[in-house]
């Protein structure tokens, strides 16, 4: 099979096409044949090493496609069953043996590129929206990223739950994407400071919660919108790590709280993993939350797909085609 494998981090050229042996599932695990393929920024931030892996590794966290072989002991699977899933790597390639127990059955009612957009994605936003803080109808958030993949499936979620969502974007068209996709205000940030318009749009109260996956470029801006009390999440680094930040700042600033997730443990059980993506593929099928697929690009062509989500040039979600 084909696989897209690095041996060493940096850019995308260490992106490279290998052929590699079809693997076969042992205990517990299963063999996917993959239809669509999920592009996520943790795939660029394992590639340049901030989150270091061993070497030689093949990249991609999320896929959708056909179980074509089981492994002892598995039950919920039968070759043929669709299947999606979230796991620690092996993506970008034909096939994937991962544990059975990371992956679910896709419903039928949910094509395959749209079951590989929405596994990571869509069940962050699930754990972002109901349960890392306990919000009511009518608090204000702040959404940086608006239109990017996780940003626009957060935002729908968010106001279906009926907050009011204030979202930041890079451009008009994106700022029109974002409105779009939830966003009762949208800050263009290049144009405007942040803090400023959240300040002006909430009549100087701030926000309740921010979402930033942003980091370095945002987290001024991110505690500077905040309601006294209020409660920073930091979930990615596209512009670079955050800063560290005092004990005291959190203080300083109105008695804030600040956390940095991983969805692996908000879907550490199989009982959790299944309830999160129970609870995603019902918004889907209600309409509630539409998985946007900005952009395809075929898995030989991931080196430009990596370009493209690194200059902010995508919306909403990415898929890869094998």
């Amino acid at each position: 099979m084909r696989a897209i494998r690095i041996a060493q981090t940096g850019g995308p050229d260490v992106l490279t096409l290998t052929d590699l042996p079809t693997p076969i599932p042992g205990p517990g695990q299963i063999l996917v044949r993959h239809k669509a393929i999920g592009l996520n920024f943790i795939d660029t931030y394992q590639r340049t090493g901030l989150y270091p892996l061993p070497m030689p590794h093949t990249l991609g966290r999320e896929a959708a496609g056909v179980v074509e072989a089981i492994g002892e002991g598995v039950t919920g699977f039968n070759v043929g069953d669709r299947a999606a899933y979230v796991t620690f790597g092996g993506g970008y390639a034909d096939a994937n043996v991962l544990p059975a127990s990371d992956a679910v059955i896709l419903p039928d009612a949910i094509d395959f590129q749209v079951g590989a957009a929405c596994m990571l994605k869509g069940m962050t936003a699930e754990f972002l929206s109901h349960r890392i803080w306990p919000l009511k109808a009518g608090d204000v958030v702040l959404v940086h990223a608006a239109a990017g993949g996780v940003g626009a499936i957060l935002c729908q979620w968010l106001h279906h739950l009926g907050m009011t969502v204030i979202g930041t974007a890079g451009s008009e068209a994106k700022a029109a994407f974002a409105k779009a996709h939830g966003c009762e205000h949208v800050i263009l940030y290049r144009d405007t400071p942040v803090e400023e318009a959240v300040r002006h749009i909430t009549n100087g109260q701030g926000v309740k919660v921010v979402y930033d996956s942003i980091g370095k470029d945002t987290a001024e801006a991110s505690f500077a919108s905040l309601a006294k009390r209020g409660l920073f999440v930091t979930y990615g680094n596209a512009s670079g790590p955050m800063p560290p930040v005092s004990p005291l700042e959190l203080s300083r600033r109105g008695s804030l709280y600040l956390t940095r997730p991983t969805l692996f443990d908000y879907i550490a059980t199989p009982e959790a993993l299944q309830a999160s993506a129970t609870a995603l593929f019902e918004a889907i099928a209600s309409g509630a939350v539409k998985i946007e697929i900005g952009q395809t690009f075929p898995l030989t062509e991931v080196k430009a797909a990596h370009i493209a989500l690194e200059s902010r040039k995508t919306t909403g979600a990415t898929v890869l085609i094998p």
